[in-house]
């Protein structure tokens, strides 16, 4: 699965857009810079049942934006993306 069809399907799962949870973890302080990701993690099977996968999806968000690395850019192996940038407005607002 893709890093962009994760964040996708957190949004089915959970009804927000990356960039809406995004502004929550930073709520919640889960943006700082010592926060482990078990902390984030956490969270999100709590308030959001994610489970393990999904979350360390976000996780990547958190810490580090919505850059990926081009290693997975443009291959055929199961991970690959489209793009090194993750699109965090909603499915239905992805440019085509």
């Amino acid at each position: 699965m893709s890093f962009q069809a994760y964040l996708d399907n957190i949004e089915a799962k959970t009804g927000k857009i990356p960039r809406e949870l995004l502004a929550l973890a930073a709520e919640r302080g889960l943006d700082a810079p010592g926060v482990k990701a078990g902390a984030i993690v956490g969270w999100l099977k709590e308030d959001f049942d994610l489970g393990r996968g999904h979350a360390m999806a976000l996780v990547h968000v958190i810490k580090n934006g919505p850059a990926i690395p081009g290693r997975h850019v443009g291959t055929t192996g199961a991970h690959r993306d489209e793009s090194d940038t993750l699109w965090l407005d909603g499915k239905a607002n992805r440019p085509v």
